[in-house]
Parts: C-alpha cells; structure tokens; sequence
C-alpha cells in the first residue's frame, strides 16, 4: 500500500508537468479529428439506421408503441442518438488508449528514468513491435469482452463493476507492459508483473473507474446528445488526461520494482523504500594515503 500511494502522489504531480500537458495534445489532437469527421458524415445516417432497425424489430416496435401510449414520445427520439452514441464511446475509449500507450508511454517513461531513475539501466526486454503486438491483442481481448457483457449491463449493479474491471484489466496489461518494456528485461517483467499483479491490477482497476468519469458528461440531460460531436472531443481530451496519468503511475510503481528487484540481486520478491544511488565520482588518492606511502 505504501509503494502504491506513493506512486500515485507522484504521478499527480507529473501530471502538471508542461511537457506531460503538452503530450496530452497529441492523442487529443489525432482522436478528435477522427471522431468529429465520423460525427460529421456518419452521425445523421447512423441514427437513421438505428431508428430504421428498432422499428423494424417487433419487440423494440413494440416497446415503442407502449412508450407512446404512456405519454413518452420524447424518449423515441432520443433512443437512437443514445445507443449511436453508447456503441462510439467504447470504441474512442479503447482508441484513445492505445495511442496514448504508443504515443505517450514511451516519452512518460524517460521523463521519470531521466528525473527520478538516472541510473536504472535500459536493457530493452521489449521492442516497438512487441508492445504494439500486446496492445492491440488486449485491446481486441477487451473489446469482445465489453461486447459479449453488453446484456449483464441491464442489471444495474453490474453497470457499475463489469465495465470499470475490464478498462482496469486492459489498462493494467497494457500500461504495465509499456512502463517496463524499455528498462527490464522479458524475465525482469514477467516476473514483476507475477510478483506485483495485485497491486498492479488495483491501480488499474482506480484508473478504470477514473475512466468512466467522462461518460458522465454525457448523463447531465438527453439534450447534450445534440452537442454529441463536441462532446465526445471532451471526452476524448478527459480520456486521455486519465490514461496519462495512469501510465505514470505504473511507470513510477514499476520502475520503483524494477530498481528493487535489482538492488537485491535475486529472483526473489523485493520490497522495502526505493533508493536512487547516485553515483559518486572517484578522487584521486592522497599523497598520504598508505598505498603512496608504501
């Protein structure tokens, strides 16, 4: 617990560093052009399609004629804009995700090597290939996931756990893998991801619901479906404000376990305060000491 609230209190701090700021530019930049130029060309006919499918579905005809009948037109209106927009988010989220793990971890992990790890050596246990590989494998896992745990998300309780679980899950293996690809070894990282996969699934499971934080915008009123094009964008920004800071705080937690494992000089589980060695330049010897009196 204590290595965790102390990679967390600094992975806060890194957030207000202006390069980190400036880093969250780019993902931003990159899924919001995407997202707005979908919503441009695709948002009318999409919510035509839905509409045309749900009234072409006896059930959800039905469904619909019974909300008339009880005085609810509006909600036939705002039904489509709701499922366009609750099938896009999973997909700019999972987006976001993955360009922040490939455009922002890389630059997240030297910032906190070269200022807090100067001597923690990169022995590049992973390439750009192999973190590309994994990324998208989980992502495409995570996707299915979400998918196939679409119906349990009727029963209100599990709307609450299953989704947060499984961004916590992905962004657990993904963020992990990053923060330690560059500096450990593949032994080096698996056996930090085995040692430390409850605390490491615990920082992820934070971040999944921190992640869910910017679908609220989206629960203040149906009117905001009407803004959804600018709104998504927010979201896209706040999404990704929170994948930054998740990735910093599993840089500092794994890089912190990594300079353990190997202050300890064992396979074995290390724990204890991390100690950053700096070192030392070597003085030349004195003209008293004994060897140049000897």
């Amino acid at each position: 617990m204590k290595d965790l609230i102390d990679a967390f209190w600094r992975a806060t701090a890194y957030c207000l560093h202006p390069r980190v700021v400036m880093l969250s530019l780019l993902p931003l930049l990159l899924v919001g052009a995407l997202t707005f130029a979908a919503g441009w060309f695709f948002y009318e006919a999409a919510i035509d399609g839905v509409r045309a499918t749900l009234e072409g579905w006896l059930l959800t005809s039905a469904f619909l004629q019974w909300l008339d009948a009880m005085g609810a037109q509006g909600f036939r209106a705002v039904l489509a804009p709701m499922i366009v927009v609750a099938l896009a988010v999973p997909v700019i989220v999972l987006l976001s995700l993955v360009l922040v793990a490939l455009m922002m971890t890389p630059a997240l992990v030297s910032l906190v090597a070269r200022r807090r790890f100067p001597m923690l050596e990169r022995k590049h246990g992973a390439g750009l290939a192999s973190s590309v590989a994994f990324s998208l494998g989980h992502t495409l896992l995570a996707f299915l996931l979400l998918a196939a745990s679409v119906p349990l998300w009727l029963i209100p309780p599990l709307v609450l756990v299953i989704p947060p679980l499984i961004w916590g899950w992905l962004t657990y293996r993904v963020m992990a893998f990053d923060a330690l690809s560059d500096h450990a070894t593949a032994e080096e990282r698996r056996l930090i991801l085995r040692q430390h996969r409850w605390p490491l699934l615990t920082i992820g499971v934070v971040c999944g619901y921190l992640g869910a934080a910017p679908s609220l915008l989206w629960a203040v009123s149906a009117v905001t479906l009407v803004l959804a094009p600018i709104l998504i964008v927010a979201s896209v920004w706040l999404y990704t404000l929170v994948f930054a800071f998740s990735s910093l705080w599993f840089t500092h937690y794994g890089l912190a376990a990594l300079q353990r494992l190997r202050m300890a000089g064992t396979t074995g589980p290390a724990t204890g305060p991390v100690v950053v060695v700096d070192a030392a330049p070597a003085l030349p010897p004195s003209s008293s000491s004994p060897e140049r009196l000897s």
